[in-house]
């Protein structure tokens, strides 16, 4: 293990006791301010799934795990109760964030209808003027009230859900029982959900996110913050370089560091 990833694995509680409670859980994820829920091969980045678990996701007979069950459960928690965003964010993955973070990452105005103003596609604001009227929906609700059926519809329908929540539109807000099989996942508007600050300077809340991001991972280049959080490489860059000038990061070229891990 290089030192980088021993300082990760503490940084993202490693070391810490097994996670087995919601308020452990939304403590986790308002240290490390975003998380994936389960890890990705290949994705470096903390999970509540590690945390919460001492053994591999999926045991080699492919059990899914009690585990992974209550986190699974979380994920539809959490939000409901105010403790953190969840959808497909980070990395466009299913993935959570602190309340804090969420209110720096949110890039309107922080009421019911902004998402009026997101640029959506047809679909994704026909869904989300549905839950500005009737409030939160289960996505069985939703696929009824759009009509769809069939595959291709389905995987529409799907991409418009990834669409809202790369956009910060809509969370997961619980779930509904529908009688038979899993439990639906409810959908809320964030907006509605999370009490976003109306009054915030964009430049100092995207410097706090760069500064959130960095803290986390301890060092990094522009493109992985760019990537998470949907911003770009060279505005990930820019961020990071304000960082420098401020003297809150240190410059270690083509990385970026975080004054709790210096250059060598």
């Amino acid at each position: 293990m290089t030192e980088l990833e021993a300082a990760r694995a503490r940084r993202w509680w490693a070391d810490r006791a097994t996670v087995r409670r919601i308020d452990r859980a939304a403590a986790f994820v308002e240290d490390v301010g975003f998380a994936l829920l389960f890890p990705n091969k290949g994705v470096v980045l903390p999970s509540l799934y590690d945390v919460a678990s001492d053994r591999p996701l999926f045991s080699p007979a492919g059990d899914w795990g009690p585990d992974a069950d209550r986190v699974w459960g979380w994920k539809d928690e959490l939000p409901r109760r105010g403790l953190a965003w969840y959808g497909k964010f980070v990395r466009g993955r299913p993935s959570l964030l602190a309340p804090s973070l969420l209110a720096d990452l949110y890039p309107r105005r922080g009421r019911s209808d902004d998402f009026e103003d997101a640029g959506l596609s047809p679909a994704a604001y026909r869904v989300a003027r549905i839950l500005l009227r009737s409030g939160p929906q289960s996505t069985a609700a939703l696929r009824e009230a759009l009509d769809v059926e069939g595959k291709k519809a389905t995987d529409a329908f799907l991409r418009t859900l990834a669409e809202l929540s790369r956009g910060l539109v809509t969370t997961h807000f619980g779930v509904e029982d529908e009688g038979g099989g899993w439990p639906t996942p409810v959908l809320e508007l964030t907006a509605r959900a999370f009490g976003i600050p109306a009054r915030r300077s964009p430049d100092a809340a995207r410097l706090r996110a760069t500064r959130r991001f960095l803290d986390t991972m301890l060092v990094a280049r522009p493109y992985e913050l760019g990537n998470a959080f949907g911003w770009g490489a060279d505005a990930a860059r820019a961020a990071l370089d304000r960082l420098v000038d401020q003297r809150q990061a240190f410059a270690d070229p083509p990385r970026y560091r975080s004054l709790a891990f210096p250059p060598g």
